[in-house]
């Protein structure tokens, strides 16, 4: 197979080959980041730069801005009054108790606006700041992260998701390497770790492996064989490692644990949490149960309130172990939902104004950028695009914005043409 071939399948084809391969040759079915892949040449820190880590909190479904962040007093307030917090001046919706009791510690942009309704490509503009092409697949936030600053440590990858499925466009059209590492049940871990062999038959593979392949990394000395090479050096790596605890939540007391809940989206944002403190640069925890075009009430006491206690959560227990200002917590989703409920009672989907959250990494906490109109049908101030949002993040990480071609020789940036908002940093 053409190295060209390979840049044509989409993140989750490419992952599966290489993952494929790997299993084959060693009885293992985890792919760690390659070091020789992933260090480009080392680009001085543009931006913010004080988030060494990032938390992705990705809310799936189109979260109502005015149930949550932006609430409204007149006739689109929903079931739920707005409540007071402890940052002057700010009020959340009405199903955000603990998070009114950490409003000094965020700052919530309610001036999004996206260009697309519609749940796939509104998810993937969120992830990527392009829009959806069948010809090429754009790279995430972690990925464009681990481009342009190489690894962060030896063993545990640079980039991880829980409960992203395979849908994630993951390293787009960065070297499959560079993909993050998935994790579908926070509660399991990474899977399938050990050798599927006896330790025995798992050597005897290896030295088979090297004997047949001396002669041809030899004759090779590519940039690709010794990726490829590398690949096989690093998993053996992770096998015997230590860090591997990091990714065990049976490390946490059940204490801990239950004050995350128990919930996969609690859960992950522990697992996401242990993450960060044991070096991983970014990771994205994904929930779902957002689409509430019916009985929205209903829905926000199901899906809206375990947010807010596991958001409220993350961000004491990153304080509580010096960790937040390291790290920049984010909160996103699709779109918004119609200000007007809906004669089921529910809220449809609507990207014309909606709500994104900061915190940590240096930002100012209990700070409001832009607005809605006063029934949250328009932006009335300072428009915020998914493009400005990725943006942001490269601008906190301290990315630069560079011109990267692509394998088809096309130029591409971290979030597009968007403008950090700088106004959020301290």
């Amino acid at each position: 197979m053409l190295k060209s071939d390979l840049n044509c399948f989409d993140g989750a084809t490419r992952r599966e080959f290489v993952l494929t391969a790997a299993k084959t040759a060693l009885g293992v079915t985890l792919l760690p980041v390659s070091a020789q892949l992933a260090q480009a040449a080392a680009s001085e820190k543009a931006g913010g730069g004080k988030a060494k880590h990032v938390i992705y909190l990705y809310m799936q479904g189109g979260m109502s801005h005015i149930d949550t962040f932006d609430p409204k007093t007149g006739d689109t307030k929903g079931f739920a009054d707005p409540i007071k917090t402890n940052a002057d001046g700010m009020q959340l919706g009405g199903y955000m108790e603990k998070m009114a009791k950490q409003a000094n510690k965020i700052a919530i942009v309610r001036s999004m606006s996206s260009k697309t309704g519609v749940h796939e490509q509104g998810n993937y503009l969120m992830h990527t700041g392009y829009e959806q092409r069948g010809t090429i697949v754009h790279p995430s936030m972690g990925a464009w992260a681990s481009h342009f600053m190489g690894r962060v440590g030896k063993t545990l990858p640079d980039s991880v998701t829980v409960n992203a499925g395979y849908n994630h466009p993951g390293a787009g059209f960065f070297p499959p390497a560079l993909s993050p590492i998935p994790i579908t049940n926070p509660e399991a871990g990474l899977q399938n770790i050990k050798p599927t062999t006896s330790d025995s038959l798992f050597k005897k593979r290896i030295d088979l492996m090297n004997e047949f392949d001396a002669g041809f990394r030899k004759k090779f000395q590519s940039h690709e064989v010794r990726a490829y090479t590398e690949f096989y050096d690093e998993t053996l790596k992770l096998m015997k490692s230590e860090d591997l605890k990091a990714f065990d939540l049976k490390q946490e007391s059940s204490e801990t644990r239950a004050k995350y809940g128990m919930s996969s989206f609690g859960q992950g944002c522990l697992l996401a949490r242990r993450l960060v403190e044991n070096g991983v640069r970014f990771v994205e925890v994904q929930t779902g149960g957002w689409d509430m075009h019916n009985y929205v009430d209903e829905a926000m006491k199901k899906t809206g309130a375990p947010m807010d206690s596991t958001f409220a959560t993350l961000l004491e227990d990153l304080e509580s172990k010096g960790l937040l200002k390291d790290t920049l917590v984010v909160l996103g989703s699709e779109f918004g939902r119609t200000p007007r409920i809906n004669e089921n009672s529910g809220r449809d989907h609507y990207p014309k104004v909606y709500s994104t959250v900061f915190a940590g990494g240096g930002i100012k906490g209990g700070f409001v950028y832009g607005a809605s109109d006063k029934d949250g049908v328009e932006v009335a101030d300072k428009q915020v695009t998914p493009q400005d949002f990725l943006s942001t993040i490269g601008f906190a990480m301290g990315l630069p914005k560079e011109v990267v071609m692509s394998p088809s020789n096309r130029p591409f940036t971290v979030g597009d043409k968007g403008k950090p908002v700088t106004e959020l940093f301290a």
